[in-house]
């Protein structure tokens, strides 16, 4: 296990920014409301070569005025718990309140070293901002900037310092990443935590309680799985808020990231335009999906087929998707997914030799011929596969041009139906020859 530092500290302070300059990279929505962060975030990262996991935590606010006050708490303290080292955030220009003093009284109460962070010191002239917060009683004090970087890697240092070095854990180039998509309250969350079997995120009846996405490593049977939960995609019109634009940009590079993407349903609400803009960004970026109608539990006197019909004509994609009707809630056929996302993992990675793919459009010409077009036929020399995870085929023909479209779809769909590429999209280019048709 790497070490971990986290973040900790009251609303609006600077925690996110802090842990985004860390990083180098925009990881944590950061954002003048408070309490935007709600779950926490891990990011892995290294201060001279040594690596260690920097965890950023909500704001912890004991007057619970906050939405989500007491879940959020929650979760810091369970990152409290597993750090190895924490950064106490507090805000240099408003100087020391009374939460701040509440949190002091339950870090000091701890065994974990804890150094105190006076963000927003931003230049010489801010340094005697740090002098009030020794009265905390926090030994290592840092002034720092969140926003111009300063003392940033003196306080990693100091924290480190304090963590034995730890053999380096082996890398996990077999882990399938898989992201957890859909549109708001839909139950990906609690479909996560099921699956963890701890709350990971925070689970709640209101819409896009989760804003950041989340990543988490389970083994099962043998295989590893980086499961992403993002923040539910809204529509445009809905984004009001910065921190929903954020967070519809995180669900896109959770999918950029995943090579499988579990797509989850409300049963009650069925297949919306939300839905259709996100299997067109999972087709589109050459993801595998899996379609999961969740709370199917509730539903009564509704056939499977009924659902999947209003599906299979919005989004001709996922009639190759695999489909599982159940309750994250219930638990009810959950032991099937990890089972299901191996296999079309293994559909995505598989190659078919040229041999086999050139028995493959023999038959499909003989079957069917390339129509005429005005007086000239396509002519396919062969098929070959050039990538794996997802598929893309090559296929060689005299003229490009003379492929319609309707023989390409039957092409594919042959191809598909010969061998196994369940939920994956397939890429195919085609390549001309200078030869006289």
């Amino acid at each position: 296990m790497y070490p971990k530092i986290a973040i900790v500290g009251r609303p609006n302070v600077g925690k996110s920014a802090l842990f985004n300059r860390i990083c180098q990279k925009r990881i944590s929505i950061v954002d003048e409301e408070e309490g935007i962060t709600r779950d926490r975030l891990y990011a892995k990262t290294d201060l001279f070569g040594r690596p260690f996991i920097l965890v950023d935590t909500g704001g912890i606010d004991l007057s619970g005025k906050i939405p989500f006050a007491q879940e959020v708490k929650e979760q810091a303290e369970n990152a409290i718990e597993e750090a190895d080292a924490i950064l106490f955030v507090v805000d240099g220009k408003v100087g020391i309140t009374t939460l701040d003093e509440e949190i002091a009284k339950r870090l000091r109460r701890g065994t974990k070293p804890v150094l105190l962070a006076v963000n927003k010191v931003d230049d010489s002239r801010d340094e005697t901002l740090t002098a009030p917060f020794h009265r905390l009683g926090f030994p290592e004090i840092f002034g720092v900037s969140a926003l111009q970087g300063n003392q940033i890697a003196e306080m990693l240092e100091a924290a480190l310092g304090h963590i034995p070095p730890r053999e380096e854990p082996p890398a996990l180039p077999n882990a399938i990443r898989v992201a957890i998509v859909g549109r708001p309250n839909v139950g990906k969350s609690t479909l996560l935590n099921q699956l963890l079997h701890e709350e990971r995120s925070i689970v709640s009846p209101i819409a896009g309680t989760t804003r950041d996405a989340i990543d988490a490593l389970l083994t099962h049977e043998g295989q590893d799985y980086l499961l992403i939960d993002t923040a539910g995609i809204r529509r445009k019109k809905a984004e009001k808020e910065v921190v929903d634009k954020f967070a519809a940009i995180r669900t896109e590079e959770a999918i950029e990231r995943a090579e499988i993407c579990l797509l989850v349903l409300d049963s009650f609400e069925g297949f919306t335009v939300q839905e259709r803009r996100i299997a067109s960004q999972i087709e589109a970026m050459g993801k595998s999906c899996i379609l999961l109608f969740n709370k199917w539990d509730l539903m009564h006197n509704f056939r499977m087929e009924h659902a999947l019909r209003g599906v299979r004509e919005a989004a001709p994609f996922l009639a190759h998707c695999p489909t599982l009707f159940m309750s994250a809630e219930q638990k009810r056929n959950l032991q099937q997914i990890l089972p299901l996302v191996k296999q079309v993992h293994q559909n995505r990675s598989q190659r078919i030799g040229t041999g086999e793919l050139n028995k493959f459009i023999e038959g499909c010409l003989q079957k069917y011929h390339p129509p005429l077009i005005t007086g000239k036929r396509l002519r396919i020399y062969y098929l070959t596969q050039v990538e794996i995870n997802p598929p893309k085929f090559v296929l060689f023909v005299n003229k490009p041009d003379l492929l319609t479209d309707s023989y390409k779809k039957y092409l594919i769909n042959n191809l598909r139906e010969s061998f196994p590429f369940s939920g994956t999209p397939l890429k195919f280019e085609l390549r001309g020859r200078n030869l006289n048709a």
